[in-house]
């Protein structure tokens, strides 16, 4: 039996609600990770996702970040909200569950712009929070799955001409060794460990027809732990939905595993 996981950052949970529901039923995943929620915790569109068959947990916040679970298999069963270590951080930018015995930890990460700033040590602190955060799970030994909007390139493969990228926080040599830091703990990068050399990306943006160019970054990202990392089968990127109208400029990215 495989099991479908995706990571979605919608860009507004209302205001694309068409797109995600279309995206849900076409794809059908098992299990879906949203970012950029931009909703309150009570403005959450749960009765429309459980029409389409899905449970959900969610960490909302006004007009800004939020980020969700989206389950087939019932309701996910919650194991972390909120990142620790920094308890003045009100930035919903993280939640956990188990789900089919698989902890899966959805994640926001700081955009960090401008760069050298407060929103960039922002950033910094909040990776090194989740560093350290994902060397407890890794210690658990159950299959540990992070997935989400990463808001970083790891290398020059992962962005359109990435001499205009080189002072950006996403693009930053500061940011880069920080994904490398967690990535070293022994994560798999799961799009990287199937795809070594391919061009992919999983964001446009909206000007200078950035899309239909195919100028894109990748920054939306599947970590896995040695325990699930051997039962990756597939993984991919919904490109085409990047091109529905109102859409996010991101596209849904998703993993397979046996």
């Amino acid at each position: 039996m495989k099991m479908k996981i995706a990571t979605y950052n919608v860009n507004g949970v209302n205001g694309r609600l068409p797109v995600l529901l279309r995206w849900l039923q076409e794809s059908a995943p098992d299990v879906v990770c949203l970012q950029e929620l931009k909703a309150p915790q009570e403005k959450f569109p749960e009765k429309a996702i459980l029409d389409v068959g899905y449970h959900a947990i969610w960490h909302g916040q006004k007009s800004w970040n939020g980020v969700a679970i989206l389950s087939k298999y019932g309701q996910p069963e919650e194991t972390q909200r909120g990142l620790p270590g920094d308890p003045e951080d009100v930035h919903s930018r993280y939640i956990e569950a188990t789900i089919n015995n698989v902890t899966i930890g959805c994640l926001y990460l700081p955009n960090g712009n401008p760069a050298p700033g407060p929103k960039f040590d922002y950033k910094l602190a909040w990776f090194e929070r989740l560093t350290q955060h994902a060397a407890g799970l890794l210690k658990g030994k159950r299959p540990v799955i992070l997935t989400g909007d990463y808001n970083v390139m790891p290398t020059e493969k992962d962005v359109y001409k990435p001499e205009r990228w080189v002072n950006d926080a996403l693009f930053r040599p500061e940011t880069r060794a920080a994904f490398k830091k967690l990535v070293d703990q022994g994560w798999t990068d799961a799009i990287r460990k199937l795809y070594p050399n391919d061009t992919i990306y999983t964001f446009w943006d909206y000007f200078r027809n950035a899309y239909e160019r195919n100028a894109g970054l990748r920054i939306d990202h599947f970590l896995l732990n040695p325990e699930i990392a051997k039962r990756l089968h597939a993984a991919g990127v919904d490109r085409d939905v990047r091109g529905w109208e109102k859409s996010s400029d991101h596209a849904p990215v998703w993993i397979e595993i046996n």
